[in-house]
Order: structure tokens, then sequence, then C-alpha cells
């Protein structure tokens, strides 16, 4: 039996602001986040921006023993849960959460507080080295403490494929609560990857920003002057409920998820297959297994990190999985707000996707000016637009090829 599932919370912990309404409030203002580098100096790189998060305290959501005890990874996967079911009005004793489970992706995990304990050990030694290290590196680190904050003995899953893990998270989520193995999944993406040598190693390769004197313009998704991507940090938790539990309780639905597909280019670990080909079927397999045509699409959030290769392949893929309709569906990407907090991003944008559902308006491209002149898309400028879209289509694509789609509607 095949069952719908809805979102019906949403947490998030983002440059732009924290919280359903937070998130939002900072989509709407339309201005970036992104700055100098504060956590370390960046000035021996050739990149030095990135987009923190300012505002977030670990002591209002963790006791002060857990908060020693987790990285940021596992603070702010923990922190961005506990978020998405206050927002579902859900607890222990309104929701079968011992049932649940919790999906999590990021490209990198607990690396950075790695790095940092590197460092520790290079200076002072293994004694002095903090003893949850080992058990905060690995992915999985994060769903597992979000189970055993809420006490979730569900299916617990962490992966890392890179800058799609946290659609990835969502979509095989989706697929847990649809196939009737779990009533309710917390699913999502998070990212703490500010240390000097993780950030570094992408400075190295050439793909981030070097647009330093301007921070507020670097990211600049689809823009014709765009150079590449700028690193940031975030997190988003989705409680993906089953439907007729959702209604039983008269909850609040954003929007109903009806798609996934997941693909891969085979073609090289750093630059998108040029013609678009894998992604454009991740966007039609979602598409098919939603039962949707193309030509009811009201609109796609791309994944749009603003490389100069990887946004011009986006634009053929939407193309090629669109047909005739790509010149007139609404596109925007808003990672010209947040930048590229990698594995988390596309857990962020499907809580965009879901709150313009339900509020009725498509977020603008931050940062864009003028496209490229063979750009074939119907691009949304800074200001976003007024439209209430009833079938929306998040991308989420990453280094090794790695393709993803998510097809959300109106519940």
């Amino acid at each position: 039996m095949s069952h719908r599932v809805v979102i019906t919370g949403i947490g998030a912990l983002t440059p732009v602001g924290s919280g359903a309404e937070g998130l939002w409030a900072g989509v709407l203002r339309g201005r970036s986040a992104v700055r100098r580098v504060t956590r370390f100096d960046a000035s021996s790189f050739r990149s030095q921006l990135a987009a923190e998060i300012d505002d977030f305290d670990p002591h209002a959501y963790l006791e002060p023993r857990r908060v020693r005890r987790l990285d940021r990874y596992s603070q702010l996967s923990v922190a961005a849960s506990l978020q998405a079911l206050a927002d579902a009005r859900l607890t222990p004793r309104t929701a079968p959460l011992d049932q649940a489970g919790c999906y999590i992706g990021s490209a990198l995990g607990g690396i950075a507080f790695a790095e940092h304990q590197h460092d520790v050990f290079l200076q002072r030694g293994a004694s002095d080295v903090n003893p949850s290290l080992a058990l905060s590196v690995f992915g999985g680190a994060g769903p597992s403490n979000v189970a055993i904050e809420l006490g979730t003995h569900g299916p617990c899953l962490a992966n890392s494929n890179s800058c799609a893990s946290g659609a990835i998270a969502i979509g095989e989520a989706f697929r847990v609560v649809r196939d009737g193995h779990a009533p309710l999944m917390l699913a999502g993406g998070v990212e703490a990857p500010l240390a000097p040598l993780t950030f570094g190693s992408f400075a190295l390769i050439k793909a981030m920003s070097t647009a330093n004197a301007d921070p507020c313009h670097a990211s600049r998704p689809f823009d014709a002057e765009r150079d590449g991507f700028v690193m940031g940090e975030g997190a988003a938790m989705l409680v993906l409920e089953e439907f007729e539990h959702a209604r039983s309780r008269k909850a609040r639905v954003y929007a109903e998820i009806r798609g996934y597909g997941m693909t891969n280019d085979a073609h090289h670990m750093l630059a998108p297959l040029p013609s678009g080909d894998q992604a454009a079927r991740a966007i039609r397999l979602a598409l098919n297994d939603a039962a949707i045509p193309p030509e009811q699409v009201d609109y796609v959030n791309a994944h749009a990190s603003a490389t100069p290769v990887g946004d011009r392949a986006e634009a053929r893929a939407i193309q090629c999985a669109l047909g005739e309709h790509a010149g007139r569906v609404p596109v925007s990407g808003t990672k010209g707000l947040y930048g590229h907090p990698l594995g988390a991003s596309g857990a962020i944008e499907s809580a965009i996707c879901a709150l313009a559902i339900a509020y009725g308006c498509l977020p603008g491209t931050t940062n864009l000016r003028r496209a490229d002149e063979d750009n074939p898309l119907n691009l949304i400028g800074p200001a976003g637009l007024r439209q209430r879209p009833r079938t929306v289509i998040n991308n989420a694509f990453g280094f090794g090829g790695i393709n993803a789609a998510l097809v959300l509607t109106a519940p």
C-alpha cells in the first residue's frame, strides 16, 4: 500500500535566519549573508569568503553536558530536528516517536571538529585530544545523536553524497513513509565545514568565488559573471508524516512530497556532464514517480551553485527534462543568499520550496544581473514573484556526478 507523505514541520539554522519563519523572512529580504571569513585566517587562500551562522546557541537546545560532548555538526543536527518537531507541534505524547526515524545528509559530517583536534594533537599530544573525537567525525553521528535525544527507534541513516546529500536524505525518507515502514521521519541535511584545511581544499581546486572585494555579490547563481560558489554552513530538517496520521491530529501541512529521482553522470568527479542528460533524467524520474507531466510544473528551485560549468549544465538539464515548458516555468537559485552549505543545501532548498507553496511566493535569484546569452530558462530576478505554485521541482547536484530531484506539490 502506498501512503501519501506530507511535510508538517520545518527546522532551519542558516546564515539568513533560523526556524521556518526566520528562514522565510531571510528569503523575502533577499540580502546576501556572505562576508569575509571570521572563523579563521583565510588570507592565504585565493577565496576568502563564507556564509556563517552568527546566532546559533547550542545551549538553547541542549543540556550543558550534551553541548560539551557534541561537535557543531551534531549540535546543528539535534537543534534543527527539535525545531522541526516543535514546528509540527509534535511531542512524545502526540506522535509515535519510538517508531520514527531520522535520515541526514552531510558531505563532510564532523570533519571541521576533526581538523581542530588534529591541531591539538600536533601541538599538545594525544592526551589533550577530545575523547569524543572518535564518536563525532562520522556522518552517522548526526542522526544517531538525534535518535538519542528524541528516543526515535526507527530507521537511522546518514549519507555523504556530496552536495546532493540533503535532498537524497529527504527522498529516501519519503520512500520509507510512503512504503509504510514508518509513520514519521525526520529528514534533511546538515553541514558545518568552516575550518582552514577543509575550506582551503575547495579553494585549491578553484571551485570557489574569488570576488573577495565584494562579498555581498560574490555568490551569483546563473549570472554571466559568476566565478564559483561561496562555502556556507547550515542545517534544515523536515518532519515527513503519513498523511492520514497528520490529518487525524489536524496538523498544518506545508506541502506534499510526490516524487524523487536520482542518477549519476558517470563522467567526472568535479565537472558535471556538459549535456546535462543524467541530471535531466533525475528530474524526469522524479516527475514519473509523482505521476505529474512536465507541463504541470509551476516552479523549479535550481541547485545553481554559481559555478560557470555547473549552472550551464543545469540549465540544459532543465530544458531537456521539461521540453517546451522549460522556457515558461519560473526558475530561481537561492544560494546568493546563504552561499553553498554543501550537503545541507538540498534540504534548505526543500524547506524553501515547501514555504513557497505554503505562502504563495516564488523566491528570487539574489545577485542575478545578467544571465548567459544562451541560457534558455525563465529566470526569476532578485525581487521574486508573487505567485502560488502548485507543483515544484527541487534540484540538488554534487561532486562525483550525483544528481537528485524532488517533486513537491500543494497538499
